[in-house]
């Protein structure tokens, strides 16, 4: 077999994959498709991100494939339509169809290889079920021995071509009965992508002229440059089913012309987030997501960046493409941030054994000036991917480099949890508050972890211990994803920790203190407006009380707020702090007050097609400016999420820890390396 052949059996493993997703998509209640488990072998159980993933795809092509049906009940004049499914491997779509009743005026060709057609042929002949809806094979379409033919009923044909050649493609469809002058929806879902970039320009073409009433539907991979990207385009060439045409075609921008250029008259076509927010009810998202726990919200909301469903129509009315594609309801509003006024350069600060941080979703604090403890999350341990149950110490003596601490296990009594939070209280003592151990599960108790710093500052001879606080100072309300910082009020010194979520609340808005020399927890009155409630934002210390900015909100949909918990004579007060131009929404990102101005590194936004840096407002005039990470000289790609920082002013730099996610189906990315951002440039000029 040649690489032609063995990059088409790639592609058609990508069928079998999507397949099983597509099964335990039904199975678990995110769609209603009896007819997936009947097509396929086996119901392995997908993970809810996959779930998700695969839930929003199928609700874009039905959204789709019901529109281009209704509007054809809705002309009664109008001859019978027609579906084209382009690489359809095994899905469910012709049975969905039939048996709700949407085929007694249409009728759907499905196209793949040959070998995948065969076997979804066999596998209808076999199943009763399948058989029965399909109906009587048809003795009068041409069947013979060199027929692409697989399988035909009165509005079913099942072909074995391959979309590389358009000559025996269009032969095999007319003498199937497809009449190109018919109304006609050709369906690409994840298929135009495994084409050579002149294959998937001459199919174009050849659809655009060949159909005189037709409209193109395709859902595909967009976003290859960004680093959740290149995980995706790594991931397809381990697989040798490489991504093809990305470069050219990077967002739905590109998309759009790339249809115009090859003779379609009309397209639209949005991104996954955009079809979520914009199409589907609020009722329905709520449904799906309560149907599992779920707390990968990073990766589910970058996949969406990453895929986007379009339409494109032959006729020069847009009157079609848009009553598929432009919603009801508000579409998601675009807040692009302005363009970079500055770069930050980015360095690692060093490859020496042990000083690697691969880990996500954990925490970490800094004791005096040169211990950095790093606590929890998932990452790499061991040679495998757990949560993590070591601590990780970097120490720099005067003068000298950072180093790693090689025995600083926490041993048997550190739980591993992950999302919790961790504040020093001196130089040598940290507090670990909060945290989960699934996503159901929160992570109870209180611990201190104890740092102390060995002569000479022997990075040997660290080590860190760890004892539970006692019952009467237990946390009060479980939770991860929270937020805590120092505040200050009528001289005595609290933790005030703020919203969150647990195994029973999506997201909370509530908040707490605690007594930092008691250890005592107390009620402080808080004024004026509460912001909404949320996890994932970020917290830091300023003016003695603390600002909160961003994260997720009950309706799983970033926040831009700022706000400003104020210290008043007898407690606190909110105060919302009004940025201009105003911040992207943004949630997983870290935040530091430094030389009078707030600092967002990172995070996660779908307001935007763009990849977060770090934003910068000044705290006395209230405006907001953007700056590019430069990231020549890291490891590529840095991923700018799940990640901790620590702000070393003296350095004048912000030093990154860990970072990464579980990038949907496409595998796990860990930053390999602690890095610095050199912010000198930030500082105001004397």
């Amino acid at each position: 077999m040649g690489p032609r052949g063995r990059r088409a059996g790639a592609v058609q493993s990508t069928n079998d994959s999507s397949s099983l997703s597509k099964c335990s998509l039904a199975a678990h209640g995110y769609v209603r498709d009896p007819f997936a488990a009947l097509l396929v072998s086996g119901a392995p159980r997908r993970a809810p991100l996959i779930h998700r993933g695969y839930y929003v795809r199928a609700q874009a092509v039905r959204h789709c494939v019901h529109a281009f049906l209704e509007r054809a009940t809705s002309e009664e004049s109008a001859p019978g339509r027609q579906i084209l499914s382009l690489g359809a491997g095994f899905d469910s779509l012709y049975f969905r169809l039939k048996v709700a009743g949407h085929l007694t005026r249409a009728a759907v060709w499905e196209v793949d290889f040959p070998d995948v057609a065969e076997r979804k042929a066999a596998r209808i002949r076999g199943t009763p079920e399948l058989a029965g809806l399909a109906g009587p094979p048809l003795s009068e379409v041409e069947s013979g021995p060199n027929s692409a033919l697989r399988f035909a009923s009165q509005d079913y044909r099942l072909l074995g071509s391959d979309l590389r050649d358009l000559p025996a493609l269009r032969d095999a469809l007319e003498a199937t009965g497809l009449d190109s002058a018919a109304p006609t929806l050709l369906l690409a879902e994840a298929v135009l992508t495994y084409l050579e970039a002149n294959n998937a320009a001459a199919l174009l073409a050849w659809a655009s002229g060949y159909f005189a009433n037709a409209l193109f539907v395709l859902y595909e991979q967009i976003g290859p440059h960004d680093p959740f990207g290149r995980v995706m385009l790594q991931h397809f060439q381990r697989l040798n089913s490489p991504l093809h045409g990305l470069a050219s075609f990077p967002d739905v921008a590109a998309q759009r012309r790339r249809f115009l250029d090859a003779g379609w008259q009309a397209c639209s076509a949005v991104d996954m987030n955009e079809f979520y927010r914009g199409f589907l009810s609020a009722e329905e998202r709520r449904r799906v997501e309560m149907l599992e726990p779920f707390d990968e919200f990073e990766e589910w909301h970058l996949k969406c960046s990453h895929y986007f469903i379009l339409a494109a129509s032959t006729v020069s009315t847009a009157g079609l493409t848009q009553t598929l594609l432009l919603p009801p309801g508000e579409v998601l509003r675009r807040l692009e941030p302005n363009p970079p006024v500055g770069v930050l350069p980015a360095s690692i600060i060093g490859e020496c054994e042990g000083l690697d941080l691969k880990r996500f979703g954990h925490a970490t604090a800094l004791l005096g000036s040169d211990v950095i403890l790093s606590t929890g999350g998932f990452g790499e341990q061991e040679g495998r991917h757990s949560r993590m149950s070591k601590c990780h110490v970097l120490l720099r003596p005067k003068g000298s480099r950072w180093n790693a601490s090689p025995g600083c296990g926490a041993g048997t009594q550190w739980d591993g949890r992950l999302f919790h939070t961790m504040t020093s209280f001196s130089e040598t003592l940290v507090l670990v508050l909060g945290g989960r151990l699934s996503p159901v599960t929160p992570a109870l108790g209180m611990y201190w972890l104890s740092c102390p710093i060995p002569a000479g500052k022997d990075a040997d001879n660290l080590k860190v211990t760890i004892r539970e606080v006692g019952p009467e100072a237990e946390f009060p309300s479980p939770r991860w994803r929270h937020s805590a910082a120092k505040v200050l009020c009528q001289r005595q010194k609290y933790l005030f920790v703020y919203g969150g979520r647990n195994g029973k609340d999506p997201v909370l808005g509530d908040w707490h203190f605690l007594h930092m020399d008691t250890m005592t927890w107390v009620s402080l009155p808080v004024e004026g407006p509460e912001p909404d409630a949320r996890h994932s934002h970020s917290a830091c210390s300023w003016k003695e009380g603390a600002l909160i900015v961003g994260g997720l909100s009950v309706s799983e949909e970033p926040l831009g707020s700022v706000y400003f918990l104020k210290p008043v004579s007898n407690g606190f007060s909110w105060e919302r702090l009004e940025v201009q131009p105003p911040i992207t929404p943004r949630y997983s990102h870290t935040a530091h007050v430094f030389d009078g101005k707030l600092l967002l590194v990172g995070g996660v936004w779908i307001h935007s097609s763009s990849v977060p840096g770090v934003t910068v407002i000044d705290l006395t005039t209230r405006l907001s400016s953007e700056y590019h990470i430069d990231t020549a000289y890291v490891p590529w790609p840095l991923m700018l999420h799940n990640h901790t920082s620590i702000l070393l002013p003296e350095e004048q730099q912000l030093l990154i820890l860990g970072g990464g996610g579980n990038c949907f189906s496409f595998g796990t990315h860990f930053n390999p390396h602690p890095v610095t951002l050199d912010i000198s440039s930030l500082r105001s000029k004397q």
